[in-house]
Order: structure tokens, then sequence, then C-alpha cells
């Protein structure tokens, strides 16, 4: 396998990663706002998370471990039903938490952790995800005689955390535009779209 047969695999992977991640969803909003409210590393933090569970369904499509495929289609109900659960528990969080003051706290690498936590286990409580990449990676080994899981993988990861990477910092460089009353305003704003996400997930399990 040649390196430049190597680079486009990688480039086309590198492509889905963005691809998957820039639509405008859940994880988007909690970037935006952390962003806003937290501070560009709060938003990476987020965004990266999301990156590696993307990574990890990536690397089941990729690898086709066919037995852990059917293993999540099975347990689809449950994982929807959590995913709806924890966008209700994060809005509500969002609702009742104040504005945050701009200080630097104690707890700031904890916090990023948890903000890096909460947005890997939502993203891996929607199985579609597998079932998406398990459809791209197939496409393309059929489209090419050339396939490197490791370099599909390696490809999804950067590019999603490109995407997050860039996010985070445009919009943590308006922070300084927004005072505590739009902060509020956001953050009212984001728990509104994360509930819909969630009716949104509830009313396509129960059709």
């Amino acid at each position: 396998m040649s390196g430049m047969e190597l680079l486009e695999v990688f480039m086309s992977s590198l492509l889905i990663g963005l691809s998957i991640a820039a639509p405008v969803g859940p994880i988007g909003v909690l970037t935006i706002q952390r962003s806003l409210e937290q501070g560009p590393r709060a938003g990476l933090a987020t965004g990266l998370g999301a990156a590696a569970a993307d990574a990890v369904y990536g690397a089941i499509g990729a690898f086709g471990v066919s037995w852990l495929m059917q293993a999540l289609a099975a347990v689809r109900l449950p994982l929807a039903l959590f995913g709806a659960g924890f966008l209700l528990w994060m809005a509500w969080t969002l609702v009742r938490a104040p504005a945050a003051k701009r200080t630097a706290g104690a707890g700031a690498a904890r916090s990023l952790w948890k903000y890096f936590a909460s947005t890997f286990a939502l993203t891996l409580s929607n199985p579609a995800t597998i079932l998406s990449f398990a459809a791209i990676f197939g496409a393309m080994a059929g489209r090419s005689a050339v396939t490197s899981p490791a370099t599909m993988v390696s490809g999804v990861l950067i590019g999603s955390a490109i995407w997050w990477l860039c996010l985070s910092s445009v919009v943590g460089r308006l922070r300084e535009r927004f005072d505590l009353r739009w902060q509020r305003r956001v953050s009212l704003g984001s728990a509104t779209v994360l509930a819909l996400f969630a009716v949104w997930q509830l009313t396509s399990i129960a059709w």
C-alpha cells in the first residue's frame, strides 16, 4: 500500500469526519453555549467528546465488528431513551444554572473532563451513527482496492476534531461581546433547543 493511497483514504475519512460533525445538532448547541459561557477550551472539550465517540463508532464500522453492530442495534431503543433523557437533563441544568462569571476556577480541568465525558456519552447513545459509518466505510471499500481501518478512524477523528476546534475558537472570540444577561439568554435558548431535540428523538422512537 503506497503512501499516496493511504493519504487518499485518510483525506476521504477526514472529510467524512467533518461532514458528520458540521451539521448543527445538540452537540453543536452545547459547544456554542459552553464556548460563550466558559470559554473556547470548554467548547473544544465538549466537541472532542463527540469526536472521540465518532471515532469509537467509526472503528466498529471500519473493522467490521458485526456482532457488536448487531448488539448495538438490539439495544437501540433503550440507548435512544437514555439519550433523550440525557438531553432533557442537560436542558434542565442550563435553565437552573446562573450565568457563569468569567473567572478561572480551581476546578476548571475537572469541568473540562466533565464536558468531554457528557458529550461522549451523549454521542454514544445514538447507535444510528454506527450504521452510518458502516454504510460509508462499506461504500469506500467497494470503491477502492485500498482499505486501512486505522487510517479511516484516524481521519474521522481528526476531521471531527478540526471542526470542533474551529467552532469553539470562532465562538470564543465573540465571547467578550456577551455580558451576563446575554449569556443567560444563550443558555435558555440552548436549553430550549436541547429539549426540542429530545422531544424529536422521543417522537422518532414512537414512530
